[in-house]
């Protein structure tokens, strides 16, 4: 009896390991190879449960992992249906964010939009929820957060990081050195012969 386990036989140790081999390749062979609308649902799925993304972020991915342009538009379309993609809510989410995370102007957060392939008219809209009010006092804010550092340097040399540092966040020329124009004044800097100009230092 021993001798026929060790032997490989029906009941021995090598014929059960040998059954649960076969066993374990025949049920990886019942599952059926996945089809491209179901690969495209699991990647958007799968993409979408870490952030929210956009239509033409999603179909970009898809493209890269080779899913046929008609299924992809299909399954893009369904989710869009069923209110798993919504690139106006997107946009919206993304303009506050931004904007109050890192106080980015509207000219910037736009920028950002369409990179993310978000609808000029849908980038319009999100952008209506910041007035020109709100837009320069978080230019205000950030100008005095970063004011502290300049101290101790020329005049000139602040007016440029401090207007440089706004530009390079989207804002306006004009409203970029107002706002810095009246920080330094309330530190008791002469701004009346400052220059228009500001290229960053």
């Amino acid at each position: 009896m021993r001798e026929q386990e060790r032997s490989g036989g029906p009941g021995g140790r090598e014929g059960r390991r040998e059954g649960r081999r076969e066993g374990g390749r025949e049920g990886r062979q019942e599952l059926p190879p996945q089809s491209p609308e179901e690969q495209a649902r699991a990647i958007c799925l799968r993409l979408l449960t870490g952030m929210p993304r956009t239509r033409r972020q999603l179909a970009d991915a898809l493209d890269k992992r080779g899913i046929p342009e008609e299924v992809s538009q299909e399954v893009l379309s369904r989710f869009e249906e069923v209110g798993l993609i919504d690139d106006a809510a997107f946009a919206g989410a993304w303009v506050e964010s931004r904007h109050r995370g890192r106080g980015l102007a509207r000219r910037a957060l736009a920028r950002e939009l369409r990179t993310k392939g978000v609808h000029a008219t849908l980038v319009d809209e999100a952008l209506e929820q910041l007035d020109s009010e709100q837009e320069e006092q978080t230019a205000r804010e950030l100008v005095e957060r970063k004011l502290r550092s300049t101290r101790g340097l020329e005049r000139d040399k602040r007016l440029r990081r401090l207007a440089g540092m706004l530009a390079r966040k989207g804002y306006a020329e004009g409203m970029a050195l107002r706002v810095v124009r009246r920080a330094l004044e309330e530190e008791g800097e002469d701004t009346d012969d400052l220059g228009l100009g500001y290229a960053g230092d």
